[in-house]
């Protein structure tokens, strides 16, 4: 492996294969680069595909929140079946490191559809929970109940491809106004915690991205039926 530049305890490096990344470990940015490592036990975490914009962040943002970032975007490769941005470990870091840093000056955002993100998107909201538990045992830092929200936003953003933050607040805002007009042409009120509710949002979610990125279900037999088929039910 190639060591290319230094950042700290971080570093640019390049595989094998010729392949850039990001590696992390004790000691990496001691030489003077560039240098071949030939002990690979030094590294301890590696990132392919970050962008390079993220390159300066890694100077502004201390070691342990940018761990504990790299620890939640892992608990959600984990938890969701689906990929995610490779970025997702630099999107929370900064956004981390900002909301300590307001936390300790005893400033408080208000996240906006907080309690439709809550019961839109109930696996990441689960992940955003743990990551406020596991950054108060960790880092010794008590962030606000909101910030569960936010950082599973940025869960969900990683989820989508080529989505921005905009993009998701948009699709639950819409989600959250589809709901309240079945709940009022039918004169009922839908329990949010349900299976039925989680089901149904999930349903509302897919049709909503693929109509904001232009890509319609064919309209072949087979959809046809199934519209019929649901319709029956």
């Amino acid at each position: 492996m190639e060591i290319i530049k230094k950042i700290n305890n971080i570093a640019l490096a390049r595989d094998a294969k010729g392949r850039e990344m990001v590696v992390f470990g004790k000691g990496l940015g001691f030489p003077a680069t560039p240098y071949t490592l030939q002990d690979l036990s030094k590294v301890q975490r590696t990132f392919y595909d970050v962008s390079d914009k993220y390159f300066a962040l890694l100077q502004e943002v201390p070691e342990e929140i940018f761990l504990a970032a790299d620890d939640i975007a892992e608990d959600a490769n984990e938890e969701l079946d689906c990929p995610l941005n490779p970025n997702l470990p630099f999107i929370l870091a900064d956004h981390l490191n900002f909301a300590i840093q307001r936390t300790r000056a005893g400033m408080t955002l208000r996240t906006p559809l907080a309690y439709d993100i809550r019961h839109l998107y109930p696996n990441e909201y689960k992940l955003g929970r743990s990551a406020l538990y596991m950054l108060r045992d960790r880092l010794q830092v008590d962030l606000p109940e909101q910030e569960a929200v936010s950082i599973t936003l940025h869960i969900i953003n990683a989820e989508a491809e080529n989505s921005d933050m905009h993009a998701t607040m948009q699709s639950a805002q819409v989600i959250t106004e589809l709901t309240e007009i079945v709940e009022k042409a039918f004169g009922i009120t839908l329990d949010r915690d349900s299976f039925n509710y989680s089901r149904f949002a999930m349903y509302l979610r897919y049709l909503v991205q693929r109509m904001m990125q232009g890509k319609p279900l064919p309209a072949d037999a087979g959809s046809r039926d199934l519209f019929l088929a649901v319709r029956r039910q």
